[in-house]
């Protein structure tokens, strides 16, 4: 069973209180979570030990090289992965899809279709617009008004000229769990790339990218407890086969080629230790089996605080949550709208109680216009993480009915 209280341990920042004495509650999670001492502290020693570039033939290089190649080897296992040589490391996540879709307009034919959602954060819709530049067309799925993907408009939209789906596995402004695996077993047997962003989903759920049998899956270590880096996975050979963006002394193979200058490997080695952190909480003989376990603990403890945030907020009057229940079909994050008030303007308000939450679109502009509530200010959107507490949830449910 996990147990919070020593989970928050690890958490330095989640002593910081405000003038009246009040510990902060961070429930802004969805837009980055707070990292662990060991993760800071490894992020330290490596410039006190270890800042060398790669491929020396000295010892703070050869430390470097042991780092990278052991990101590399756990984030595969993280993964799921079929091996180390299939993880490409990224500034963000969006730079690498933006990298990818420049690659892929030369892969793609003319008349070609690739399809994406309204669902989707911009990061994993806006790269894809320039292929429309070569007359590749890009084909939209409608969302319904409860925030779920059109699944009978998916089905209608692909077609013998689909070449790629790109879909979000969950929405990080409403939390939607989205049925990959249906879409999946849709085009089974075609020839069609399937891509999947894993930003909102990785930090709640463990995931296994060859029982997804996807070609792509693009997650950032700052939304679990690293630092800002984005990891792209690809099938093991096809990014070989792509014409990525890349200098002509960069190594031409796969993970290497789509990845451009040094990269940050103090980062990367905080990003190993985020790793190392969820691990430890898991059980099991292999680090594979730590990080299941790890993710089975999780998210019983914050699919039930989740659910009590929900249940709660759906009794007070003032409030309409938005998205689905808290089925198999929600991540643990709660939005919603006030029928008074702006979600800025709670925002503030949570804020002056030293709680955190966001407020607006958070970058899925198209799925809350959709929705209709981008002329209202978005929504407010609270997100419960691992270090979170059932006494933060009862004292921001507390703060909220008095609004």
């Amino acid at each position: 069973m996990l147990n919070p209280d020593k989970i928050r341990n690890h958490f330095p920042s989640l002593s910081i209180k405000n003038n009246k004495g009040d510990k902060i509650i961070f429930l802004d999670g969805p837009g980055g979570t707070q990292v662990p001492k060991t993760v800071i502290d490894s992020i330290s020693d490596y410039y006190k030990f270890s800042n060398a570039n790669t491929h020396g033939e000295f010892e703070t290089s050869n430390k470097t090289d042991i780092i990278m190649d052991s990101l590399r080897e756990k984030m595969s296992i993280f993964l799921g992965a079929e091996n180390k040589d299939c993880i490409s490391i990224g500034h963000n996540m969006t730079t690498l899809n933006f990298s990818l879709a420049r690659g892929l307009i030369k892969y793609f034919n003319e008349g070609d279709e690739v399809v994406i959602t309204d669902l989707d954060h911009e990061a994993n819709r806006g790269p894809w617009m320039i292929l429309e530049e070569k007359g590749i067309k890009i084909i939209r799925i409608n969302i319904l008004k409860n925030g779920e993907i059109d699944y009978d408009d998916f089905v209608k939209k692909i077609n013998k000229k689909t070449v790629m789906i790109a879909m979000g596995m969950s929405s990080n402004a409403i939390g939607t769990v989205n049925n990959f695996q249906f879409i999946k077993e849709i085009i089974e047997n075609k020839n069609i790339l399937f891509l999947l962003d894993a930003v909102h989903y990785a930090p709640h759920f463990s995931i296994n990218v060859t029982d997804l049998n996807c070609d792509f899956l693009l997650c950032s270590s700052y939304k679990f407890y690293g630092p800002h880096l984005g990891f792209l996975y690809s099938r093991p050979g096809l990014l070989d086969k792509i014409e990525t963006e890349r200098l002509t002394v960069q190594d031409q193979n796969s993970p290497y080629k789509i990845e451009t200058g040094t990269l940050n490997h103090a980062a990367c080695k905080g990003a190993e230790k985020a790793l190392d952190f969820i691990s430890s909480l898991g059980n099991g003989n292999s680090y594979r089996e730590k990080i299941e376990d790890a993710y089975k603990e999780i998210g019983e403890h914050e699919k039930a605080l989740a659910k009590k945030l929900y249940s709660s907020l759906n009794k007070l009057e003032n409030i309409n949550v938005v998205g689905p229940d808290f089925s198999d079909k929600r991540s643990p994050t709660v939005s919603f709208i006030h029928k008074n008030i702006s979600a800025n303007n709670i925002c503030k308000l949570l804020a002056k109680e030293n709680i955190c939450a966001w407020d607006g679109h958070f970058y899925a502009k198209k799925a809350i216009e959709k929705m209709g509530l981008h002329e209202i200010g978005g929504v407010t959107r609270l997100g419960i993480s691992c270090y979170n507490s059932t006494d933060e949830i009862a004292r921001t449910i507390r703060v909220l009915s008095k609004i």
